[in-house]
C-alpha cells in the first residue's frame, strides 16, 4: 500500500491506497489517524486514486460531501467484522445507530460489544463511517480515534444536514 498523510481538522490523517494488479483495480484500503509510519506528506499528482481520495475528505470535512464514492478494497477481518463494517458503511450522513441496533441486525442482539470491537478494527474509518455508531441512549462511547474526534466528526454531519435539511 501507498500512504499518503493530510492535516484535517481532526489533525493528520494518512490515507492509504492499494496499487491495481491480479486482485483487481486500485482501491483505498486504509485510513489511519495520525502519521503511519509509511506516509509521506501528500503533495499531489503522484496517485490519482489517492488524489481522489483526499480530495474527498477534503470536501467532506468542508461540508461539501455526504458520500464517498472512491473504490475501496477492506482486506483482512472475520466474517462477523466485515459484516459490521458493511452495516456501518450504510448508515446514512448525520445520523448515528447504536451497537445494539447493529448486532440485532446481523441477528445476534447480545452481540453489542463484538460490534464494537469490529468498529474499532475498522480498517478505513470516515470513509467506513464507524464514528456513527454510538452507545445504548446515544451515549458517546469507544472511537478508535478517541471521543473528541468522534464527537468533532458527528457534530460536523449534524450542523450539515441541519442546514442542508433547513435549505431544502
Amino acid at each position: 500500500m501507498r500512504w499518503m498523510v493530510i492535516d484535517s481538522p481532526i489533525g493528520e490523517l494518512s490515507v492509504a491506497a492499494e496499487r491495481a494488479g491480479v486482485a483487481g483495480p486500485a482501491a483505498v484500503g486504509g485510513v489511519h489517524f495520525g502519521r503511519h509510519p509509511a506516509a509521506r506528506a501528500w503533495t499531489g499528482g503522484e496517485d490519482a486514486l489517492l488524489d481522489e481520495a483526499i480530495g474527498q475528505l477534503r470536501a467532506y470535512f468542508a461540508g461539501e460531501l455526504t458520500a464517498f464514492t472512491v473504490p475501496l478494497a477492506v482486506s483482512g477481518g472475520s466474517d462477523f467484522e466485515r459484516a459490521v463494517w458493511d452495516r456501518i458503511a450504510r448508515i446514512p450522513y448525520g445520523e448515528m445507530v447504536t451497537y445494539g441496533e447493529i448486532a440485532t441486525g446481523l441477528g445476534d442482539a447480545g452481540a453489542a460489544r463484538a460490534v464494537g470491537t469490529a468498529c474499532n478494527r475498522n480498517p478505513i474509518p470516515v470513509i467506513v463511517p464507524c464514528h456513527r455508531v454510538v452507545g445504548a441512549g446515544g451515549k458517546m462511547v469507544g472511537f478508535g480515534g478517541g471521543i473528541p474526534r468522534k464527537r468533532v466528526l458527528l457534530e460536523l454531519e449534524a450542523r450539515i444536514a441541519l442546514q442542508r435539511d433547513w435549505l431544502a
